[in-house]
């Protein structure tokens, strides 16, 4: 066997080496050419791209947005909100074999996506979201991107079916197709996903069923198909996706009951809401030990099973608005969720009381509640004085329920209660004074009741805002209410004139405005009145009563007042209609001066050209009259049959 002689070995080594670099110069001149013909396809682009200039294609790999390796191929090419404005006809993909990053999210894009982008075979990150002039169908090409990791094109102007060769990007681990208008079915190709995480399909168009093989795609932990139109039942396979964490649902048209072993997972978010699911909700929902999320709102559920929430420490927010649910809350629920912050099961067929046997109330152990909606159901019973002490609660509506008794006193209100509705039930007594304690109240509803006796209400001082809620004006058997410095707004309500035993209204330092209603002739036990500083207008109501309250202070600070006991009311009509003929007069006159002296100008310069000027002067002037005129004709004839197509205003 010949040995090389080491110069040959040499020579050799040096002739592979010099192609090498022949060759990487001729694959860099080629993507530096690529890049450089696309830019100058584009409308507009940020200023970055300046150094993309096939004078400097030998040190591609430091112009702006370009990531190589180690042997100068582009890697990465990163245009995130770069202000690109124009298509991609011209981009040449077969450019870059080497390209495994490709980011052009958030630009102004348009077109088409096209077919070549099958040839960046070597591509693992593709993002082209949020150009929403980018239009047309995913090109079935997509499927060669063999080990892509990364699709997301959300926001983007597409149409069209998602293709079935989506399945044959088995790499892929995250997918975003969202906030586009995908048409048609999901592809039962999709199940080949078996590496898939992240499957983000929502707010497109999408119809048909949920495919059975998503059972396949064991790695799921989110799934997004909300705000579709897609129908059927929610495939059992589905409680093979042991990893699901995050389950959004809502705004479909989905039906049937949901498997009994949805839960068996470490499911964290749950948005069922707005489809037609029925029957039991799944009871092992709660398995996992990690839910903080149901939502599951609008739908035809009709129970819970009592252990479904017993122990789910970690829940934080619940809805169930609009079910057929039938239980017993204290069943249903717990005493130690301290997690619990949204509770909401307005009209169902809740029934029971909120009392334990120990007439405690099991809600208020949920010290981080924020806001409780129960109204609209079946519950009976008493309410505990520790709804006030709730440090969290802001929003509480117990409303349209058959809870009675007494509403409790208590020293004290929660720090940021706002909302209070406890309406149509049969509560009696007097007026709940610790309210009084409630300074950032600014919705209170608790009419439909049995108050009565000696109440009183005393809200003075806060800060309540908006309109006097009409529900006041239901409490007959009230006769002192106190609603001063406050931020009250609109008017005083029509029917004040109900509350018949009134003796004490004190509604001053508002922003109260409008007339004093008619029907205050009709508070005939009324002592003590005080309705000052506000925006109140028009004439003071008279009557017996009325009649003895003669304390002007009683309305000052409202201009726009008049009649007893202040000064009399002018004739508003006369004294109008006096002032718009004086203002009409007015406006004659000017006319008449204005025509008067337009004629004495107008005589004089005529005569004035005709004696003094020249005979091409006085053609200068007769033809800019005559074209004055015409422009003058023409805008009245526009006028005219403008209004005529549009009609008056």
């Amino acid at each position: 066997m010949k040995h090389l002689h080491p110069v040959g070995l040499l020579l050799s080594c040096s002739c592979l080496l010099l192609c090498a670099v022949a060759l990487v110069r001729a694959d860099t001149r080629r993507e530096a050419e690529a890049l450089v013909r696309w830019k100058a396809s584009l409308t507009s682009a940020d200023e970055s791209l300046g150094p993309w200039s096939l004078a400097n294609f030998t040190s591609l790999c430091r112009w702006t947005h370009i990531t190589c390796d180690s042997a100068g191929h582009i890697l990465g090419l990163d245009l995130e909100g770069a202000i690109l404005n124009g298509t991609l006809d011209k981009f040449d993909f077969s450019a870059f074999p080497h390209m495994e990053r490709l980011i052009l999210d958030h630009n102004s894009l348009y077109g088409t996506i096209p077919a070549g982008i099958g040839n960046l075979t070597s591509l693992v990150v593709l993002n082209i979201s949020w150009n929403p002039y980018l239009g047309g169908a995913i090109p079935r090409s997509i499927g060669q991107l063999k080990h892509l990791a990364v699709l997301q094109l959300s926001g983007l102007g597409l149409n069209g079916m998602l293709p079935q060769e989506i399945g044959n990007l088995t790499s892929l681990e995250e997918l975003y197709l969202d906030w586009i208008t995908l048409t048609g079915s999901i592809p039962q190709t999709i199940g080949m996903l078996m590496k898939l995480r992240v499957l983000s399909l929502l707010n497109n168009n999408l119809t048909g069923s949920i495919p059975h093989e998503i059972g396949n795609m064991t790695e799921l932990q989110e799934i997004y198909f909300s705000y579709n139109y897609l129908e059927g039942q929610l495939p059992g396979a589905i409680s093979h996706l042991i990893k699901l964490q995050s389950l959004y649902l809502s705004e479909n048209q989905l039906t049937g009951h949901i498997v009994p072993e949805l839960g068996n997972s470490s499911l964290d978010l749950v948005d069922i809401g707005n489809n037609n699911f029925s029957g039991q909700f799944p009871s092992s929902i709660c398995v996992g030990g990690t839910l903080r999320m149901v939502r599951a709102e609008y739908n035809g559920f009709t129970s819970i099973h009592h252990h479904t929430f017993q122990n789910c420490t970690t829940i934080q927010l619940v809805f169930f608005t609009e079910n057929n649910i039938i239980a017993d809350l204290r069943d249903c629920f717990g005493n130690h969720l301290q997690e619990l912050q949204m509770m909401d099961f307005t009209q169902n067929k809740l029934y029971g009381t909120l009392l334990t046997d120990r007439d405690e109330v099991f809600l208020c152990n949920y010290t981080r509640l924020n806001l409780l909606d129960l109204s609209n159901n079946d519950l009976h019973g008493g309410l505990s004085k520790c709804f006030w002490d709730m440090p969290s609660l802001a929003f509480m509506d117990l409303s349209s329920n058959s809870f009675s008794g007494v509403v409790p006193f208590s020293r004290t209100c929660g720090s940021i209660l706002n909302y209070l509705h406890l309406a149509n039930n049969n509560f009696k007594g007097t007026f709940p004074l610790g309210l009084k304690k409630c300074k950032y109240l600014f919705t209170l509803d608790l009419g439909g009741n049995h108050f009565s006796g000696m109440a009183g209400i005393d809200l003075s001082g806060n800060s309540l805002s908006q309109e006097i809620p009409n529900g006041l004006t239901t409490l007959l058997g009230l006769r002192y209410l106190n609603l001063s410095g406050n931020h009250l707004l609109g008017c005083i309500p029509e029917d004040i004139g109900n509350l018949v035993l009134l003796e004490s209204l004190d509604l001053s330092q508002n922003q109260l405005s409008g007339e004093i209603p008619l029907s205050f002739a009709d508070l005939k036990g009324m002592s003590t009145l005080n309705l000052s500083t506000n925006q109140l207008s028009g004439r003071i109501p008279t009557g017996s009563q009325l009649q003895t309250l003669d304390d002007p202070s009683i309305y000052s600070n409202n201009p726009g007042l008049c009649g007893f006991p202040l000064k009399k009311c002018v004739n508003s009509s006369t004294w109008t209609q006096t002032e718009t003929s004086f203002d009409e007069d007015r406006e004659a006159l000017w006319l008449y001066c204005f025509v008067a002296a337009g004629f004495i100008f107008g005589f004089w310069l005529y005569w004035g050209f005709f004696l003094f000027c020249s005979e091409t002067w006085r053609y200068s002037f007769y033809q800019y009259v005559d074209n004055m005129q015409a422009k003058v004709t023409k805008k009245i004839h526009s006028c005219i049959s403008c209004f005529q197509v549009k009609g008056p205003e």
